[in-house]
C-alpha cells in the first residue's frame, strides 16, 4: 500500500506547514517543498517501473516508438507543470501559477503536433 505512505507523508507535511504558518509563515513554503520532494523521490521507483513497462510494450508493438516517447514526455510535462502550479498557488502567487500553466499547455500542444499531423494524414488516406 504505497498510497498510504504517500498520504502519510502528505499529512505530515500539511501538519508541519500549518504549524509553521502559525509561528514562522515564511518557512511554511519550505515545508511544502521538502514534503513534495520526499513524495516525488518516493514515487520514482514506481515511475521507473511504469516507464520500463511502457518501453517493453513499445518494443514488442508495431507502433512508432517516437509516439510513445512523445506521450511520455507530454505526461511528464503535465505532471511537473501541475506540481509547480500547486506550489505557486500554495505560496499565494496565483499570477505566476497561471503563467506556468499556460506555458505548460503551449509546450504540450507543440509536442502534440507530430501526433496530430500523423493522425490527420491517416484519416485523409482512409476517407475518399
Amino acid at each position: 500500500m504505497e498510497i498510504v505512505k504517500v498520504i502519510g507523508i502528505g499529512f505530515l507535511t500539511l501538519i508541519a506547514t500549518i504549524i509553521l504558518k502559525e509561528y514562522r509563515k515564511e518557512y511554511a513554503i519550505y515545508a511544502v517543498l521538502i514534503g513534495g520532494a520526499i513524495i516525488i523521490f518516493y514515487s520514482i521507483d514506481t515511475l521507473k517501473s511504469i516507464i520500463n513497462f511502457i518501453n517493453s510494450i513499445s518494443i514488442n508493438s508495431k507502433y512508432n516508438n517516437g509516439f510513445i516517447t512523445l506521450l511520455l514526455k507530454i505526461t511528464g510535462i503535465s505532471i511537473l507543470t501541475e506540481y509547480a502550479v500547486s506550489i505557486c498557488k500554495d505560496s499565494g502567487e496565483n499570477s505566476i501559477a497561471n503563467k506556468i500553466e499556460f506555458g505548460g499547455k503551449i509546450i504540450v500542444i507543440s509536442l502534440s503536433i507530430p501526433i496530430i499531423s500523423t493522425t490527420l494524414e491517416s484519416l485523409t488516406r482512409l476517407l475518399p
